[in-house]
């Protein structure tokens, strides 16, 4: 059998999909960037938080930065590279407020203006939004094609 599809999707879940990743990157992104304010708003056990903060600040998607020498503590704030995944947790947002909680909002953004953000993917060269139907696959990856392993 094969190897799974080379992927960068599957390589960033890898990083970002284990339970509370991505809630670190929306809780640090809002401005809770203590240690005890993600315990608190996140609900997870403390070990596992960590264990999530240690992996992303080695990974350089959070860094760790003391604001208080005696006792030692540290905030966790977002990279460049932390805050590119933004978007990702914008479009997770609101498709969960279409599907999941009927249209409800548990949080609603504000743009610059004053209005509510609504996120949509734009294509970076023509400005289009980005619709399925106008997509196509090329994969890169030697011996593979848009639906799977090339025929032998």
């Amino acid at each position: 059998m094969k190897d799974a599809r080379p992927c960068s999707i599957a390589d960033t879940l890898a990083l970002v999909g284990e339970k509370y990743s991505l809630l670190v990157l929306r809780e640090v992104t809002l401005g809770a960037t203590r240690f005890d304010q993600l315990v608190r708003n996140i609900g997870a056990p403390r070990d596992v938080l960590t264990s999530r903060l240690k992996r992303l600040v080695e990974a350089g998607v959070l860094e760790k930065v003391a604001y208080s020498e005696k006792p030692p503590r540290f905030e966790y704030r977002p990279t460049r590279a932390g805050l590119e995944l933004e978007p990702v947790l914008l479009t997770l947002m609101a498709w969960g407020d279409r599907h999941l909680n009927d249209g409800d909002r548990p949080m609603v953004l504000e743009h610059v203006g004053g209005h509510e953000l609504v996120p949509v993917v734009t294509c970076a060269e023509c400005g289009e939004a980005v619709r399925h139907e106008d997509l196509t696959a090329h994969p890169q990856t030697p011996g593979w094609t848009a639906t799977g392993p090339a025929a032998a």
